[in-house]
């Protein structure tokens, strides 16, 4: 697996929203090529080229017979990924794929064999694990600064419009979407939940459908969550909340508590680092100390939205070039796949799912 090029060469399959996310982030990473864009629609393949001054093709076929290629983003509809994904192997293209993995754990599955099968490597697009405050989040609780963790709730508050949902037939439905509020737009902070908190193993919810018509899926789903380690928590995901709002992670530990919001750190109270409380649990110095400026930037980079995308198709880089290990896996990218179609199943039955 090991290769060493003059550069590694990119293709980028479905020229969709997202796919100006990658072709940007491939063009500022040194050593890198965009070599084409495939998409049906001729129009939409040349304008994404043309930006980013690369060819396209309007097959896959003929994308992957290019052997200038060597890495190949998917970026089509959720309910192809497999497919596409599997194509990509079949020709020896190291595989990104965007979130999520799939819409079914037994497509998701032969998507990670095929690859394994192939000798190719294959990443899942979970790009906010690779944000500098969910990597300070990480190491602290690795260093034990919050002590026993508690709870953890991920809130993805946002709002789709009906213009949003009728733009493509694939939007909104099971078989090409795979779902709606939870698993498109809430699948960053249900993966962020389950990377921080550890594995999730029962979980009970509701689903609904009130601000839109003429799609398929939830536009509101929310769930109570049982952790493996005993802690508990909440999953809301929301394309209803007009205008539309955050995202937000709480993190709730015996010894320290943070909260995330729109991927900046907004509460850092540890007691290891002087944050104490009084006789009826109030902060008494969290002013202080947010004044001190002790959590003064720890923001993600304002503005520059694809960061983080570079930061994991970087990693993606090392592991062809160095044989290490990739950090976002097909394996690690299954994992909040099966924490959201788990909160449909109990939506469905009006019971507690436990997750295998």
């Amino acid at each position: 697996m090991k290769r060493m090029k003059e550069f590694l060469g990119f293709g980028i399959i479905g020229c969709g929203n997202i796919s100006n996310t990658h072709a940007l982030a491939v063009s500022e990473i040194a050593d890198t090529k965009l070599i084409s864009v495939c998409d049906i629609l001729p129009e939409k393949a040349k304008s994404l080229a043309d930006k980013f001054d690369c060819q396209y093709d309007t097959s896959i076929e003929a994308l992957l017979s290019r052997e200038d290629i060597d890495v190949v983003c998917v970026c089509t509809p959720s309910g192809m990924h497999s497919k596409h994904a599997i194509m990509a192997a079949r020709a020896k293209k190291h595989v990104i794929v965007e979130k999520p993995i799939e819409v079914s754990i037994e497509a998701a599955n032969e998507m990670i064999k095929v690859c394994h099968e192939e000798g190719v490597l294959l990443s899942v697009i979970s790009q906010h694990r690779f944000d500098d405050d969910i990597v300070r989040l990480k190491e602290a609780i690795a260093q034990g600064k919050l002590g026993q963790l508690n709870f953890g709730g991920s809130h993805t508050k946002w709002f789709r419009s009906q213009k949003y949902y009728d733009s493509g037939d694939w939007r909104g439905t099971w078989e090409l979407d795979g779902g709606g509020a939870l698993m498109n737009q809430s699948i960053h902070y249900i993966d962020l939940l389950q990377y921080i908190m550890g594995p999730v193993e029962e979980i009970f919810s509701y689903c609904t459908t009130r601000a839109h018509t003429n799609i398929e899926v939830e536009d509101i789903g929310i769930a109570s969550v049982r952790f493996e380690s005993g802690a508990v928590g909440v999953i809301e995901g929301n394309t209803a909340a007009f205008p539309g709002y955050c995202t937000r992670l709480d993190i709730y530990g015996s010894d320290g508590s943070v909260i995330i919001i729109n991927d900046k750190i907004q509460n850092w109270n540890l007691k290891c680092e002087g944050v104490t409380e009084n006789d009826f649990g109030s902060i008494s110095n969290n002013e202080e100390f947010i004044r001190s400026g002790a959590i003064k930037g720890w923001a993600s980079t304002p503005g520059v939205w694809h960061t983080s995308h570079k930061r994991q198709i970087q990693d993606v880089i090392e592991a062809i070039q160095t044989g290490k290990t990739l950090k976002i896996t097909g394996e690690e990218g299954i994992k909040p796949l099966k924490i959201i179609l788990s909160i449909y199943e109990s939506a469905k039955i009006g019971k507690p799912v436990t997750i295998k």
